[in-house]
Protein backbone atom coordinates (compact mmCIF):
# COMPACT_ATOMS: atom_id res chain seq x y z
CA UNK A 1 0.00 0.00 0.00
CA UNK A 2 2.85 2.18 0.94
CA UNK A 3 4.47 1.60 -2.55
CA UNK A 4 1.08 2.55 -4.37
CA UNK A 5 0.95 5.98 -2.34
CA UNK A 6 4.50 6.60 -3.33
CA UNK A 7 3.73 6.06 -7.01
CA UNK A 8 0.15 7.72 -6.68
CA UNK A 9 2.08 10.78 -5.19
CA UNK A 10 4.91 11.01 -8.21
CA UNK A 11 2.48 10.57 -10.63
CA UNK A 12 0.49 13.69 -9.30
CA UNK A 13 3.89 15.05 -8.72
CA UNK A 14 4.67 14.56 -12.41
CA UNK A 15 1.35 15.27 -13.81
CA UNK A 16 1.31 19.03 -11.88
CA UNK A 17 4.79 19.66 -13.21
CA UNK A 18 4.00 19.23 -16.52
CA UNK A 19 0.56 21.37 -15.79
CA UNK A 20 2.40 23.99 -14.78
CA UNK A 21 5.02 24.24 -17.89
CA UNK A 22 1.58 24.39 -20.16
CA UNK A 23 2.68 21.06 -21.83
CA UNK A 24 -0.38 19.00 -20.33
CA UNK A 25 -4.53 19.05 -20.72
CA UNK A 26 -5.83 16.73 -18.58
CA UNK A 27 -8.90 16.43 -20.95
CA UNK A 28 -6.27 15.74 -23.99
CA UNK A 29 -4.84 13.19 -22.17
CA UNK A 30 -7.32 11.21 -20.87
CA UNK A 31 -8.54 11.40 -25.25
CA UNK A 32 -5.62 9.76 -26.16
CA UNK A 33 -5.65 7.27 -23.86
CA UNK A 34 -9.52 6.40 -24.90
CA UNK A 35 -8.44 6.72 -28.25
CA UNK A 36 -5.43 4.03 -27.50
CA UNK A 37 -7.60 1.56 -25.95
CA UNK A 38 -10.47 1.99 -28.97
CA UNK A 39 -7.64 1.42 -31.26
CA UNK A 40 -6.25 -1.76 -29.84
CA UNK A 41 -9.44 -3.20 -29.71
CA UNK A 42 -9.99 -2.53 -32.99
CA UNK A 43 -7.06 -4.22 -33.93
CA UNK A 44 -8.22 -7.00 -31.79
CA UNK A 45 -11.08 -7.82 -34.16
CA UNK A 46 -9.73 -6.63 -36.98
CA UNK A 47 -7.11 -9.70 -36.59
CA UNK A 48 -10.29 -12.10 -37.36
CA UNK A 49 -12.01 -9.79 -39.64
CA UNK A 50 -12.11 -11.74 -43.43
CA UNK A 51 -11.17 -7.71 -45.00
CA UNK A 52 -8.23 -7.85 -42.69
CA UNK A 53 -6.53 -4.64 -41.38
CA UNK A 54 -4.45 -6.46 -38.53
CA UNK A 55 -1.20 -8.38 -40.11
CA UNK A 56 -3.12 -11.40 -37.72
CA UNK A 57 -5.62 -11.84 -40.55
CA UNK A 58 -2.06 -13.22 -42.67
CA UNK A 59 -2.29 -16.38 -40.40
CA UNK A 60 -5.55 -15.89 -38.38
CA UNK A 61 -7.48 -19.42 -38.07
CA UNK A 62 -11.04 -18.32 -38.68
CA UNK A 63 -13.24 -14.86 -39.70
CA UNK A 64 -16.17 -13.48 -37.83
CA UNK A 65 -19.64 -14.38 -39.47
CA UNK A 66 -20.19 -12.22 -42.38
CA UNK A 67 -23.20 -10.48 -40.65
CA UNK A 68 -21.18 -9.35 -37.64
CA UNK A 69 -18.21 -7.96 -39.47
CA UNK A 70 -20.74 -6.05 -41.74
CA UNK A 71 -22.63 -4.50 -38.71
CA UNK A 72 -19.19 -4.17 -37.17
CA UNK A 73 -17.64 -2.45 -40.42
CA UNK A 74 -21.16 -0.39 -39.93
CA UNK A 75 -20.66 0.45 -36.30
CA UNK A 76 -16.60 0.97 -36.22
CA UNK A 77 -15.78 1.83 -39.40
CA UNK A 78 -16.11 5.66 -39.36
CA UNK A 79 -13.75 5.67 -36.52
CA UNK A 80 -11.49 4.32 -38.57
CA UNK A 81 -11.54 7.01 -41.18
CA UNK A 82 -10.84 9.69 -38.44
CA UNK A 83 -8.68 8.09 -35.64
CA UNK A 84 -5.21 8.82 -36.81
CA UNK A 85 -6.03 11.86 -37.92
CA UNK A 86 -7.19 12.69 -34.28
CA UNK A 87 -3.89 11.61 -32.90
CA UNK A 88 -2.23 14.13 -35.38
CA UNK A 89 -4.70 16.87 -34.59
CA UNK A 90 -3.87 16.71 -31.06
CA UNK A 91 0.27 16.73 -31.89
CA UNK A 92 -0.31 19.52 -33.63
CA UNK A 93 -2.53 21.31 -31.02
CA UNK A 94 0.67 21.10 -28.85
CA UNK A 95 3.57 21.11 -31.36
CA UNK A 96 3.60 25.19 -31.35
CA UNK A 97 4.38 25.57 -28.04
CA UNK A 98 6.55 22.65 -27.94
CA UNK A 99 9.11 24.11 -30.45
CA UNK A 100 8.72 27.82 -28.37
CA UNK A 101 9.93 26.28 -25.65
CA UNK A 102 12.85 24.18 -26.48
CA UNK A 103 13.32 25.63 -29.97
CA UNK A 104 13.11 24.20 -33.00
CA UNK A 105 16.77 22.34 -33.02
CA UNK A 106 15.34 21.10 -29.48
CA UNK A 107 12.03 20.21 -30.66
CA UNK A 108 13.41 17.91 -33.15
CA UNK A 109 15.40 16.15 -30.80
CA UNK A 110 13.17 15.25 -28.89
CA UNK A 111 10.86 13.96 -31.27
CA UNK A 112 13.78 12.06 -32.28
CA UNK A 113 14.59 10.16 -29.14
CA UNK A 114 10.69 9.95 -28.52
CA UNK A 115 9.13 9.10 -31.76
CA UNK A 116 12.56 7.80 -33.59
CA UNK A 117 13.92 5.72 -30.92
CA UNK A 118 11.02 3.61 -30.74
CA UNK A 119 10.14 3.39 -34.20
CA UNK A 120 13.72 1.93 -35.23
CA UNK A 121 13.33 -0.95 -32.05
CA UNK A 122 10.21 -2.15 -33.30
CA UNK A 123 11.14 -2.38 -37.17
CA UNK A 124 14.31 -3.79 -36.74
CA UNK A 125 13.60 -6.22 -33.80
CA UNK A 126 10.21 -6.61 -32.07
CA UNK A 127 7.38 -6.52 -35.00
CA UNK A 128 9.33 -8.97 -37.16
CA UNK A 129 10.03 -10.94 -34.06
CA UNK A 130 6.06 -11.17 -32.68
CA UNK A 131 5.18 -12.29 -36.39
CA UNK A 132 7.94 -15.17 -36.65
CA UNK A 133 6.02 -16.38 -33.82
CA UNK A 134 2.27 -15.89 -35.07
CA UNK A 135 3.81 -17.48 -38.21
CA UNK A 136 5.27 -20.44 -36.26
CA UNK A 137 2.03 -20.98 -34.14
CA UNK A 138 0.18 -20.62 -37.40
CA UNK A 139 2.34 -24.02 -38.50
CA UNK A 140 4.52 -22.31 -41.45
CA UNK A 141 7.82 -23.52 -41.48
CA UNK A 142 9.62 -19.82 -41.87
CA UNK A 143 13.23 -18.61 -40.15
CA UNK A 144 13.11 -15.25 -38.67
CA UNK A 145 15.20 -14.03 -41.29
CA UNK A 146 12.22 -14.65 -43.57
CA UNK A 147 9.90 -13.16 -41.30
CA UNK A 148 12.23 -9.82 -41.64
CA UNK A 149 13.40 -9.73 -44.88
CA UNK A 150 10.62 -11.20 -47.09
CA UNK A 151 7.61 -9.81 -45.89
CA UNK A 152 5.75 -7.06 -47.49
CA UNK A 153 6.67 -4.19 -47.03
CA UNK A 154 9.81 -4.32 -46.19
CA UNK A 155 10.91 -3.03 -43.32
CA UNK A 156 7.31 -2.88 -41.78
CA UNK A 157 7.12 -1.80 -38.18
CA UNK A 158 3.41 -3.13 -37.57
CA UNK A 159 1.37 -0.08 -35.94
CA UNK A 160 4.42 2.24 -35.21
CA UNK A 161 4.28 3.25 -38.66
CA UNK A 162 2.31 6.00 -37.09
CA UNK A 163 4.53 7.01 -34.93
CA UNK A 164 7.04 6.70 -37.82
CA UNK A 165 5.55 9.05 -39.98
CA UNK A 166 4.81 11.61 -37.06
CA UNK A 167 8.23 11.66 -36.36
CA UNK A 168 8.61 12.72 -40.59
CA UNK A 169 6.04 15.70 -39.72
CA UNK A 170 7.26 16.90 -36.36
CA UNK A 171 10.62 17.71 -38.36
CA UNK A 172 9.10 18.74 -40.76
CA UNK A 173 7.23 21.19 -38.31
CA UNK A 174 10.72 21.91 -36.77
CA UNK A 175 12.55 23.05 -39.83
CA UNK A 176 9.52 25.10 -40.94
CA UNK A 177 9.72 27.12 -37.32
CA UNK A 178 13.57 26.88 -37.53
CA UNK A 179 13.02 29.27 -41.15
CA UNK A 180 11.21 31.63 -38.90
CA UNK A 181 7.52 30.48 -40.48
CA UNK A 182 5.56 29.28 -37.55
CA UNK A 183 3.93 32.44 -37.47
CA UNK A 184 2.07 31.82 -41.49
CA UNK A 185 0.05 28.79 -39.18
CA UNK A 186 -1.25 30.94 -37.00
CA UNK A 187 -4.25 32.96 -38.31
CA UNK A 188 -5.90 35.46 -36.40
CA UNK A 189 -8.86 32.84 -35.39
CA UNK A 190 -10.08 30.07 -37.53
CA UNK A 191 -13.54 30.05 -38.44
CA UNK A 192 -16.54 27.09 -39.86
CA UNK A 193 -15.08 28.51 -43.70
CA UNK A 194 -11.51 27.22 -42.57
CA UNK A 195 -12.75 23.68 -41.66
CA UNK A 196 -14.77 23.54 -44.69
CA UNK A 197 -11.85 24.58 -46.72
CA UNK A 198 -9.50 21.95 -44.94
CA UNK A 199 -11.70 19.33 -45.43
CA UNK A 200 -11.74 20.11 -49.25
CA UNK A 201 -8.33 20.10 -49.39
CA UNK A 202 -8.20 17.05 -47.56
CA UNK A 203 -10.58 15.28 -50.07
CA UNK A 204 -8.76 16.48 -53.35
CA UNK A 205 -5.38 15.62 -52.48
CA UNK A 206 -6.28 12.46 -50.95
CA UNK A 207 -8.10 11.36 -54.51
CA UNK A 208 -4.76 12.88 -56.40
CA UNK A 209 -2.52 10.64 -54.25
CA UNK A 210 -4.64 7.43 -54.39
CA UNK A 211 -4.39 7.63 -58.07
CA UNK A 212 -0.65 6.61 -57.40
CA UNK A 213 -1.22 4.81 -54.05
CA UNK A 214 -4.41 3.34 -53.34
CA UNK A 215 -5.57 3.30 -49.94
CA UNK A 216 -4.61 0.22 -48.19
CA UNK A 217 -1.45 0.18 -50.19
CA UNK A 218 1.45 -0.90 -49.03
CA UNK A 219 5.42 0.97 -49.74
CA UNK A 220 8.41 0.16 -48.09
CA UNK A 221 8.63 1.17 -44.66
CA UNK A 222 4.66 0.64 -44.51
CA UNK A 223 4.57 4.52 -45.05
CA UNK A 224 0.92 4.90 -45.43
CA UNK A 225 1.60 7.59 -48.04
CA UNK A 226 -2.65 6.88 -49.35
CA UNK A 227 -3.35 8.91 -45.58
CA UNK A 228 -0.67 11.39 -45.46
CA UNK A 229 -2.69 13.92 -47.14
CA UNK A 230 -5.18 13.55 -44.01
CA UNK A 231 -2.34 13.38 -41.40
CA UNK A 232 -0.39 16.65 -42.49
CA UNK A 233 -3.86 18.58 -43.05
CA UNK A 234 -4.73 17.60 -39.61
CA UNK A 235 -1.41 18.71 -37.58
CA UNK A 236 -1.28 21.91 -39.59
CA UNK A 237 -4.88 22.16 -38.33
CA UNK A 238 -3.76 21.64 -35.23
CA UNK A 239 -0.99 24.03 -35.36
CA UNK A 240 -3.33 26.57 -36.94
CA UNK A 241 -5.78 26.87 -34.01
CA UNK A 242 -2.94 25.72 -31.05
CA UNK A 243 -3.06 29.35 -30.02
CA UNK A 244 -6.80 29.96 -29.65
CA UNK A 245 -7.21 28.03 -26.71
CA UNK A 246 -8.85 25.05 -27.99
CA UNK A 247 -7.16 22.39 -26.19
CA UNK A 248 -8.59 24.09 -23.53
CA UNK A 249 -12.18 24.59 -24.54
CA UNK A 250 -13.70 24.67 -28.99
CA UNK A 251 -15.44 27.48 -29.22
CA UNK A 252 -19.02 26.73 -29.04
CA UNK A 253 -20.29 27.13 -32.79
CA UNK A 254 -17.34 25.48 -34.14
CA UNK A 255 -18.74 22.74 -31.90
CA UNK A 256 -22.29 22.51 -33.28
CA UNK A 257 -21.22 22.87 -36.76
CA UNK A 258 -18.89 20.21 -36.49
CA UNK A 259 -21.29 17.81 -34.92
CA UNK A 260 -23.89 18.74 -37.51
CA UNK A 261 -21.46 17.66 -40.26
CA UNK A 262 -20.57 14.37 -38.37
CA UNK A 263 -23.93 13.76 -38.17
CA UNK A 264 -25.17 14.57 -42.02
CA UNK A 265 -22.26 12.37 -43.00
CA UNK A 266 -22.74 9.22 -40.66
CA UNK A 267 -26.80 9.64 -42.39
CA UNK A 268 -25.67 9.93 -45.84
CA UNK A 269 -23.35 7.60 -46.05
CA UNK A 270 -24.82 4.48 -45.09
CA UNK A 271 -27.72 5.31 -46.91
CA UNK A 272 -26.14 5.65 -50.52
CA UNK A 273 -24.61 2.56 -49.62
CA UNK A 274 -27.49 0.79 -49.16
CA UNK A 275 -29.01 2.45 -51.93
CA UNK A 276 -26.29 1.16 -54.39
CA UNK A 277 -26.49 -1.97 -53.53
CA UNK A 278 -23.19 -3.05 -51.45
CA UNK A 279 -24.27 -5.81 -48.74
CA UNK A 280 -20.62 -7.08 -48.96
CA UNK A 281 -17.36 -4.74 -47.94
CA UNK A 282 -14.99 -7.30 -48.97
CA UNK A 283 -16.17 -7.73 -52.21
CA UNK A 284 -17.03 -3.94 -52.71
CA UNK A 285 -13.85 -2.60 -51.06
CA UNK A 286 -11.13 -2.31 -54.37
CA UNK A 287 -13.70 0.01 -55.89
CA UNK A 288 -13.35 2.53 -53.02
CA UNK A 289 -9.98 2.58 -52.49
CA UNK A 290 -8.67 4.99 -55.52
CA UNK A 291 -8.90 5.87 -58.99
CA UNK A 292 -11.09 7.70 -60.93
CA UNK A 293 -14.26 6.06 -59.21
CA UNK A 294 -17.04 8.10 -57.59
CA UNK A 295 -17.25 5.24 -55.09
CA UNK A 296 -13.30 6.87 -54.00
CA UNK A 297 -14.10 10.12 -54.70
CA UNK A 298 -17.04 9.02 -52.04
CA UNK A 299 -14.83 7.76 -49.57
CA UNK A 300 -12.27 10.60 -50.10
CA UNK A 301 -15.02 12.94 -49.21
CA UNK A 302 -16.38 11.06 -46.32
CA UNK A 303 -13.02 10.48 -44.58
CA UNK A 304 -12.24 14.15 -44.78
CA UNK A 305 -15.37 15.72 -43.65
CA UNK A 306 -15.38 12.65 -40.28
CA UNK A 307 -11.38 13.29 -39.78
CA UNK A 308 -12.21 17.27 -39.40
CA UNK A 309 -15.48 17.60 -37.90
CA UNK A 310 -15.05 14.33 -35.91
CA UNK A 311 -11.20 15.15 -34.46
CA UNK A 312 -12.80 18.85 -33.27
CA UNK A 313 -16.15 17.24 -32.20
CA UNK A 314 -14.33 14.45 -30.10
CA UNK A 315 -11.77 16.87 -28.42
CA UNK A 316 -14.96 19.15 -27.42
CA UNK A 317 -16.85 15.99 -25.70
CA UNK A 318 -13.43 14.81 -23.97
CA UNK A 319 -13.57 18.37 -22.61
CA UNK A 320 -17.02 17.91 -21.03
CA UNK A 321 -16.75 14.73 -20.18
CA UNK A 322 -12.73 13.09 -19.58
CA UNK A 323 -11.88 15.63 -17.06
CA UNK A 324 -11.26 13.08 -14.46
CA UNK A 325 -7.71 13.56 -12.22
CA UNK A 326 -9.05 9.82 -10.73
CA UNK A 327 -5.51 7.76 -10.36
CA UNK A 328 -6.97 4.99 -12.66
CA UNK A 329 -7.64 7.83 -15.54
CA UNK A 330 -4.22 9.37 -14.59
CA UNK A 331 -2.45 6.42 -14.81
CA UNK A 332 -4.03 5.25 -18.20
CA UNK A 333 -3.30 8.85 -19.68
CA UNK A 334 0.12 8.97 -18.44
CA UNK A 335 0.73 5.69 -19.87
CA UNK A 336 -1.27 6.14 -23.25
CA UNK A 337 1.70 6.63 -25.36
CA UNK A 338 3.85 3.30 -24.02
CA UNK A 339 0.49 1.35 -24.37
CA UNK A 340 0.12 2.00 -27.87
CA UNK A 341 4.45 0.71 -28.24
CA UNK A 342 3.32 -2.08 -26.20
CA UNK A 343 -0.41 -3.60 -27.46
CA UNK A 344 1.87 -5.56 -30.47
CA UNK A 345 3.86 -8.13 -28.11
CA UNK A 346 0.40 -7.88 -26.05
CA UNK A 347 -2.03 -8.33 -28.79
CA UNK A 348 0.26 -10.98 -31.02
CA UNK A 349 0.88 -13.12 -27.52
CA UNK A 350 -2.83 -13.28 -26.85
CA UNK A 351 -3.81 -14.00 -30.15
CA UNK A 352 -0.60 -16.54 -30.55
CA UNK A 353 -2.36 -18.12 -26.90
CA UNK A 354 -5.93 -17.85 -28.08
CA UNK A 355 -5.34 -19.97 -31.09
CA UNK A 356 -5.51 -23.14 -30.29
CA UNK A 357 -8.74 -22.55 -28.29
CA UNK A 358 -11.92 -24.35 -29.43
CA UNK A 359 -14.64 -21.41 -28.99
CA UNK A 360 -16.55 -19.33 -31.39
CA UNK A 361 -14.13 -16.60 -33.49
CA UNK A 362 -16.12 -13.67 -32.10
CA UNK A 363 -15.82 -15.12 -28.54
CA UNK A 364 -12.37 -15.30 -28.99
CA UNK A 365 -11.96 -11.78 -30.77
CA UNK A 366 -14.09 -10.02 -28.16
CA UNK A 367 -11.64 -11.55 -25.24
CA UNK A 368 -8.25 -10.90 -26.60
CA UNK A 369 -9.52 -7.16 -27.14
CA UNK A 370 -10.71 -6.71 -23.83
CA UNK A 371 -7.43 -8.46 -22.01
CA UNK A 372 -4.90 -6.68 -24.45
CA UNK A 373 -6.37 -3.32 -23.72
CA UNK A 374 -5.92 -4.16 -19.78
CA UNK A 375 -2.54 -6.03 -20.61
CA UNK A 376 -1.35 -2.87 -22.56
CA UNK A 377 -2.35 -0.14 -20.17
CA UNK A 378 -1.40 -2.81 -17.18
CA UNK A 379 2.25 -3.38 -18.56
CA UNK A 380 2.66 0.52 -19.50
CA UNK A 381 1.88 1.47 -15.94
CA UNK A 382 4.78 -0.76 -14.88
CA UNK A 383 7.19 0.77 -17.07
CA UNK A 384 6.46 4.12 -16.25
CA UNK A 385 6.50 3.54 -12.64
CA UNK A 386 9.56 1.11 -11.87
CA UNK A 387 11.93 1.68 -15.08
CA UNK A 388 13.55 5.27 -15.89
CA UNK A 389 11.92 5.18 -19.55
CA UNK A 390 8.88 7.25 -17.41
CA UNK A 391 11.30 10.01 -18.85
CA UNK A 392 10.99 8.95 -22.69
CA UNK A 393 7.57 7.77 -22.63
Amino acid sequence: MRRIAEVAHTDRNDTQRRAARGTRVVAVDNLKAVLVAWVIGCHALMGYAAIGGWPYDEVQEGTLPPTLEYLLSVLLGPTALFAMGTFFFLSGLFAPRAAQRSGPAGYARSRLIRLGIPWVLFMLAIWPFFMWLAYRAAGHDISYWHAFLGRTPFLDSGPIWFVQVLLYISLGYALWCGLGWAGRLTPRIVRGRHLVLTAAAIAAVSLLVRLVYPARSQQILDLHLWQWPQLIGMFVLGAMVSGQGWAEQVPDRIVRRCWLAVAVTLVVAPVVVVLVGITNFVQAEATFLGGWRWQAFALDLVEASLVVAGSIGVLALAQRHLGSTAAVPRAAARGAYAAFLLQVPVLLSLEIAFRPLAVPIAVKGAAVAVLAIVGSFGLAWLLISHTPLRRVL
